[in-house]
């Protein structure tokens, strides 16, 4: 299942992604650390300096597009 993520940083707009599963639990695992970490993300790999991210949220809920009540 792919997640929607958007990385947060001091002094810069928010990087939106989509990660896998693995990708997110690294990533995740990875907050606190000092370095650079890689991201590999539905379309292409993203290195962060991990000093300089500030937060990252999590989408859980999938997006929909349509008519109708939704259950």
């Amino acid at each position: 299942m792919a997640h929607r993520i958007s990385i947060g940083f001091h002094a810069s707009p928010p990087l939106a992604a989509r990660v896998s599963d693995d990708e997110l639990e690294r990533l995740q695992k990875a907050l606190g650390e000092e370095g650079w970490h890689e991201v590999v993300a539905d379309d292409g790999a993203i290195r962060l300096n991990l000093a300089s991210v500030q937060w990252l949220r999590v989408d859980k809920d999938e997006q929909r597009v349509g008519f109708g009540i939704g259950s």
